[in-house]
């Protein structure tokens, strides 16, 4: 534990050079905000604009000229600035042409969704659950709309701000999904063990924006129990529970949760994307309805089909024993 700490502050200090300095003759470096496996983050103000305080992410210097981390720089960077929304983080520019590599986004006042549910120790309330995800929803909803799928949905990635605002950030894995274009290799696994859909952790490159709504979905789970969906000694056995086995039902984990709430996380977590939400908008429907209604209990969602249930689960039975 000691140890951790002690890189941690070395991997800081590594990068407390650029503090009170001028970037290309704009940017004034105040602080770290935080580092991360390829880049560090400041927080800064812009000279050009009335020394409005931005975040500049700038790739480490034992990354910056290797060829897979800049494409996918650059697409993360074209990405972010073709999805403007209110509840996506903003990208003003970038600069790749110099030593130093970065993007200039709108600064954030607020915590991830992670560091917001450990601060508070226990799950969140069902106000907050569906405000929040009714949030994510519309950035999902605008990102799919431009082709554009995530991939990578946690609460690490997920920013609430002072005002309630929620903010999707980090398109870094993003696939382009008219073309078919990603931003890693053909095949692998890509995105967070905890959060991964089914079809991600089995490395297929057919993936859709149902995708995404698995992961929300997982997201949801942890909102409203405090735990994920599914734990593991290593991420290899985390990513076969989300390929075979199905969640704890919420509500035994914390009974408080609403019927109708434990419905969408369950139906946004099914197996087969056939029967999840087939879309962010039809899942939003659902949100407010349930916004509108706590009591409300669904008659009809995509994965209520008893055929379909069954169909979903005799396919995993025959997975199991061709194993």
């Amino acid at each position: 534990m000691e140890n951790n700490v002690s890189n941690q502050r070395e991997e800081v200090d590594k990068y407390k050079d650029y503090l009170n300095k001028i970037l290309d003759n704009r940017y004034i470096i105040d602080r770290i905000i935080g580092v991360g496996g390829m880049s560090v983050v400041y927080k800064a103000r812009d000279r050009d604009l009335n020394s409005m305080t931005v975040a500049i992410k700038v790739l480490k210097d034992d990354v910056a000229n290797d060829e897979t981390v800049l494409k996918r720089f650059k697409t993360e960077v074209r990405i972010a600035q073709e999805l403007r929304h209110n509840n996506i983080v903003a990208v003003h520019g970038y600069s790749i042409k110099g030593r130093v590599k970065y993007m200039v986004m709108e600064y954030l006042y607020g915590l991830t969704l992670k560091k917001y549910l450990v601060a508070k120790g226990r799950p969140l309330d069902f106000e907050e659950i569906v405000s929040y995800t009714a949030q994510i929803l519309r950035a999902l909803a605008e990102a799919h709309r431009n082709h554009i799928i995530h991939r990578d949905i946690k609460p690490q990635n997920i920013m609430l701000l002072e005002n309630g605002r929620i903010k999707v950030m980090d398109f870094g894995v993003a696939k382009v999904a008219d073309v078919g274009t990603s931003l890693t290799a053909t095949g692998k696994a890509v995105g967070t063990v905890y959060y991964m859909s089914p079809e991600q952790a089995g490395g297929r490159r057919d993936i859709d924006a149902r995708s995404d709504i698995y992961s929300l979905g997982a997201v949801m789970y942890e909102l409203a129990t405090g735990q994920t969906p599914f734990k593991g000694e290593t991420p290899i056995a985390v990513l076969v529970k989300h390929m075979h086995d199905d969640p704890v039902p919420p509500r035994q984990l914390n009974s408080s949760i609403p019927v109708g709430l434990e419905q969408i996380i369950l139906c946004a977590m099914s197996k087969d994307p056939a029967n999840r939400f087939q879309s962010a908008e039809e899942m939003l429907g659902y949100i407010k309805q349930l916004q509108a209604n706590k009591k409300m209990k669904f008659d009809e969602l995509p994965s209520n089909s008893f055929f379909k249930n069954l169909i979903g689960r005799i396919k995993r039975i025959f997975k199991k024993e061709k194993k």
